[in-house]
């Protein structure tokens, strides 16, 4: 078990650091580390050589010292030197919110795309950072074009791991053309999908089931959900089918976090782009954080990121279980629900379906005997009200996208 000290150094410019520090402890404790102190310093700019002062140095150092720490996290992503400069002072593993980050994503990776998307992001982070590593290595100074063992043992890594990175990086490609062939499919059977997004621990999984239990007596497909940071880095998708016919395809994907680091975004982006490609994204919020507001913006600029653009929103204000009176907000299509005790989950149905189907048209068509394939597909695609079998071919009342309904315009009744 590593007991750590966290440290977090107040620029003035955030209004949130002492959630932020909090934010931390939750992060080192999903990471099984003992948090032992927390220590924070204000200055105009981070120092150049240690981010803290000198003297907050010292007082780190003795803290540790007295309480045994093997372990020093800073709350924000330190440059190799500092990374560097600290180690040596200190005496002790120092890491930064970054690193702790990308360790969680690795303990809970479990399917083989995001044990390579969490690979590719520490790679990533971690290649500027064994620059200097052998800095203190014997360096052979004489004869031309040799080289000491400690710049061989650098270049040698650094290579290793630019070949690690390329390998990942087409592995990954594999699976991303897989996942779009899917959604060319699914777009193709104009089948909706819905994400789900939103901050970390916001209850994106606990709904993602609230649903299912509301609309299908079947539990053998739940989400996983736990209260935890990070509880679930899969993507999962289920089939939901509403009480009217209609259906959709629900989609889970990974929570983000202020200051989510860069590398992960990039290493997602096949993950992420779920959302992208959805029809509809309801954005999940724990409207029982004092700092949800904060929250909703981290969110949406993480969706800017990956390219989110004129997608309907449905904003989720979850766990009001946890509040005393519902607050009223101004944002439009926003709905309270709790999806512990499925309050007003129902209504969140129907404004999904209201949103989906809204260019829906309702018309009775008559299709020959002779074209059963048209009659075929709409029945996998369509919601059929009503068939009948006449001597003139089958007539049905459906309900059609814009699409359905011009192309097949000559059997509308």
């Amino acid at each position: 078990m590593e007991e750590a000290i966290l440290v977090g150094l107040d620029l003035g410019n955030d209004d949130t650091f002492e959630e932020s520090m909090s934010e931390l402890a939750n992060l080192a404790s999903a990471c099984d580390v003992t948090v032992l102190h927390i220590m924070t310093q204000k200055r105009d700019e981070p120092n150049i050589k240690y981010y803290v002062g000198e003297g907050k140095v010292r007082e780190i150092k003795d803290a540790a010292t007295a309480l045994d720490a093997n372990l020093v996290i800073f709350n924000d992503e330190l440059s190799p030197s500092h990374i560097r400069n600290l180690e040596q002072a200190l005496d002790v593993k120092v890491i930064d919110r970054t690193v702790l980050i990308l360790d969680i994503f690795a303990k809970r990776a479990k399917t083989k795309e995001a044990m390579l998307q969490v690979e590719l992001a520490q790679a990533k982070y971690f290649l500027p950072r064994i620059v200097g590593a052998y800095k203190y290595l014997s360096r052979q100074k004489s004869g031309t074009g040799s080289k000491g063992p400690g710049e061989q043992q650098l270049e040698l890594d650094r290579r290793l791991l630019r070949d690690r990175i390329s390998k990942l990086k087409k592995e990954l490609d594999q699976i991303v053309k897989v996942r779009r062939t899917q959604r060319v499919k699914r777009k193709k059977n104009d089948i909706f999908t819905v994400a789900l997004t939103g901050y970390t621990n916001a209850g994106k999984s606990s709904l993602m089931n609230a649903i299912i239990d509301t609309t299908s007596t079947h539990n053998d497909h739940y989400a996983f959900n736990k209260n935890m940071l990070f509880a679930t880095l899969e993507t999962k998708t289920r089939k939901i089918q509403l009480n009217n016919n209609r259906t959709f395809l629900l989609t889970d994907t990974v929570g983000f976090i202020d200051r989510l680091p860069h590398h992960l975004v990039e290493a997602f982006k096949s993950t992420l782009e779920e959302i992208a490609e959805a029809s509809l994204i309801l954005h999940v919020i724990d409207v029982s954080n004092p700092n949800h507001e904060k929250q909703i913006h981290t969110v949406e600029e993480v969706l800017k990121e990956i390219g989110v653009m004129n997608i309907p929103i449905i904003y989720v204000y979850n766990k009001t279980d946890l509040l005393e009176d519902i607050p009223v907000t101004s944002r439009n299509h926003s709905v309270y629900v709790s999806a512990l005790n499925n309050y007003h989950v129902p209504r969140l149905l129907g404004m999904i379906d209201d949103q989906l189907y809204q260019t829906m048209v309702k018309t009775n068509m008559l299709i020959p005997f002779t074209d059963g394939e048209v009659y075929s597909e709409l029945k996998d695609s369509s919601n059929i009200l009503s068939t009948k079998y006449t001597d003139s071919g089958i007539d049905i009342q459906v309900e059609l996208n814009e699409e359905h309904y011009n192309r097949y315009k000559k059997y509308i009744k």
